[in-house]
């Protein structure tokens, strides 16, 4: 993969904006994480994580200096005004900003990541929306974030890029319950499959979060990193061969 150029993709909501989810092509790291590593906690060489970083940042917003967050699992967005040293990023699991020549980025590998925008107010968010993330509301509170920054809610527009679909995404009873527990309405998100399992519909309830929420758009490109080995990361995956670690996928915005 290290042949092949880097890839972004983009989303149609978010044209004319600096972003791109990044496939695993076109980085530096080889073995079980080859391609376009950028997770700083993969295990993975930290000079070639470094440099698979740079090249996912040139590829969407060249010259732009990239702010990340030590991702937990939480529903925390920070709001962005001077770059921090990514050797001491804060715990938390969304970003927003308003200030040109920042490029947010988060790092997924099964979780939805989301990137939003208001266009009118040059401001930008990134959410890393896995399930805990999801329903402790992440998303709803980067929207507040950039609504403190000035952006509007019926203005601001939203991409989930790619992250486990339904049909690789088996469940238990009990993260059923959880949800069901939130609003018996979640229900539709799961789909029975073998005895006291259920396919779980991440992509999906992300979007009713976003939509509930009242933002002018929401994108959802449909794009299952479980089953495409060739462009992207899996936890999961990799979790069931028993590898020992895996790598992260990169999603990047800018504002202005």
């Amino acid at each position: 993969m290290t042949g092949e150029p880097v890839e972004a993709i983009r989303a149609e909501v978010l044209a004319g904006i600096a972003h791109g989810f990044l496939s695993r092509r076109g980085g530096a790291s080889t073995g079980a994480m080859a391609g376009l590593n950028c997770g700083p906690g993969s295990g993975d060489d930290a000079a070639i994580v470094a440099e698979n970083r740079a090249r996912a940042v040139a590829a969407v917003a060249p010259g732009a200096r990239l702010v990340s967050v030590y991702q937990v699992h939480s529903p925390v967005c920070v709001t962005v005004g001077e770059p921090w040293d990514e050797n001491a990023r804060p715990e938390a699991d969304a970003l927003a900003t308003d200030r040109p020549g920042l490029v947010l980025g988060i790092v997924t590998a099964d979780c939805a990541p989301v990137l939003l925008a208001d266009r009118e107010a040059g401001v930008a968010g990134a959410a890393h929306a896995g399930w805990k993330g999801a329903i402790a509301g992440v998303t709803d509170n980067t929207i507040a974030a950039m609504e403190a920054l000035g952006a509007k809610r019926d203005r601001i527009v939203a991409a989930i890029g790619p992250c486990i679909a339904q049909g690789s995404y088996e469940v238990d009873t009990l993260f059923r319950e959880r949800f069901l527990a939130d609003s018996p309405a979640n229900a539709d998100f799961f789909l029975e499959g073998r005895a006291d399992h259920f396919q779980f519909d991440l992509e999906g309830y992300v979007a009713m979060r976003l939509e509930t929420a009242g933002i002018g758009a929401v994108e959802a490109l449909g794009l299952d990193t479980y089953g495409d080995e060739g462009r992207f990361y899996s936890f999961r995956r990799s979790t069931h061969r028993g590898e020992p670690s895996y790598g992260r996928l990169i999603s990047l915005i800018a504002a202005g």
